[in-house]
């Protein structure tokens, strides 16, 4: 039961993230990601958001809709595959981007694979 909470909260993380990076105001992006707000309006940054939200919300859907679909050891190795894509992104995030990342990305995400062991 504990998995099951984690994962979905990771999940919905994404999900969140995704209407973020689609939906959010410049001011907004740029508070939420540390970035300057003059970039956060420029259309270039605006499409690569949008780009990458499409990516973490599909990304939090294969996670909720696996639980659905799959069973047992398949819907485990199936979470672990997508915690750990998680993690190299926010690793590598938190390098790039913004520390942050490692306190809400990582953190959970890596919580949540433990517990898958």
């Amino acid at each position: 039961m504990l998995l099951i909470f984690l994962v979905m909260l990771v999940a919905i993380e994404h999900i969140g993230i995704m209407l973020m990076e689609l939906f959010a105001t410049p001011a907004q992006q740029a508070a939420a990601f540390d970035l300057p707000e003059e970039y956060t309006r420029q259309h270039a940054a605006r499409v690569a958001f949008a780009n990458q939200g499409i990516y973490n919300g599909a990304l939090g859907v294969m996670m909720i809709l696996s639980y659905w679909l799959l069973k047992g050891p398949n819907l485990i190795i199936a979470w672990q595959m997508m915690l750990i894509f998680v993690m190299a992104v926010a690793v590598f995030g938190g390098f790039t981007a913004t520390k942050k990342i490692w306190l809400f990305q990582l953190l959970p995400a890596l919580v949540a694979f433990l517990v898958t062991l």
